[in-house]
């Protein structure tokens, strides 16, 4: 399927992969936005941030890569937004 398919499979829940990816058990998903309290902050963070008690985290897509970290958001290259390779995963 192309990259559009595989963007409307991620917004279903599902994940994704392609095919041509050389990683074993490699995969994106989408990580939806949730908001976070002031208090949860990473410690130091706040300095740059406006003082809220509540602070918004945008939905992303984000990557389980070969070696098992997960990658916070994942940008596609134009290889993979041209591809024709993607694939739902189970």
């Amino acid at each position: 399927m192309d990259f559009g398919k595989a963007l409307e499979e991620l917004k279903d829940g599902k994940k994704v992969a392609r095919e041509g990816w050389n990683g074993k058990d490699m995969f994106i998903y989408l990580s939806k936005g949730r908001k976070i309290e002031h208090e949860d902050l990473v410690p130091g963070i706040e300095e740059i941030l406006p003082e809220k008690d509540v602070y918004k985290i945008n939905p992303r897509i984000d990557m389980k890569a070969a070696d098992g970290s997960i990658v916070i958001g994942w940008l596609a290259s134009q290889t993979d937004m041209l591809a024709e390779d993607w694939v739902v995963v189970e």
